[in-house]
């Protein structure tokens, strides 16, 4: 189905054919990093939408649907902006129920839910199969963190300075924009642009948000 022409579809329009240009066909997996409530996750709806536009096979998911449960992450310690950064994500799980299956095509089956956020439990998995030619569209925070960045064949970074405690250590450690193969300024969010690397930013934030909200939305929805 034909999209509407907006200033933010053009955009992503633009975005997706650089992209499918350098890619072709296959398997194509598509991580957006950015600044906690930056905008990754309808960023990561909308260029979907885009894709499926053209008539290709793409699967969603975030990060947050495979956090670890609160019990996992106290066996690292004090909770703390570092130990987030470090095991909040249960990466494990990440790459062996959705990345690794997700790459071996044919009929490996995946997963895009491990973990649901607001009830602190793990999900029923939902085993799903697609084309050799399918494309994952994933985001979250530290996607691109060094141990985490060869696994995907397009990296995003919304550009924004960092959010809360977490974010900081995180851009410290290795600003996703520096990185990324393509950096999107959501400052005007029906108005998108390239973005360029930006400074750490300093100013004080909650220690951990990720858990913040949880009844209600995830906490990086936008």
């Amino acid at each position: 189905m034909r999209l509407v022409t907006t200033p933010r579809v053009a955009f992503l329009r633009e975005v997706a054919d650089e992209f499918l240009a350098r890619t072709g066909r296959g398997r194509v997996i598509v991580a957006i990093d950015g600044p906690l409530r930056s905008g990754k996750t309808q960023l990561g709806d909308d260029l979907a939408d885009v894709l499926r536009e053209r008539d290709r096979s793409v699967f969603r998911a975030s990060v947050e649907d495979f956090h670890r449960s609160r019990d996992a992450q106290a066996e690292y310690g004090p909770d703390t902006p570092e130990r987030y950064w470090r095991y909040g994500i249960d990466e494990s799980l990440l790459l062996r129920t959705l990345v690794e299956p997700f790459r071996m095509a044919g009929s490996t089956a995946f997963v895009t839910r491990g973990f649901d956020l607001a009830r602190d439990a793990w999900v029923e998995p939902r085993w799903r199969t697609g084309p050799a030619d399918a494309i994952l569209v994933l985001d979250g925070r530290f996607l691109l963190r060094e141990r985490l960045r060869d696994e995907w064949d397009i990296a995003i970074a919304v550009d924004g300075e960092p959010a809360d405690a977490a974010d900081r250590i995180a851009y410290a450690s290795s600003d996703p924009r520096t990185v990324a193969s393509i950096v999107i300024d959501l400052a005007d969010p029906a108005h998108p642009r390239r973005g360029a690397a930006g400074r750490v930013g300093d100013e004080d934030g909650p220690a951990d948000e990720a858990w913040a909200d949880a009844a209600g939305a995830r906490p990086d929805a936008d």
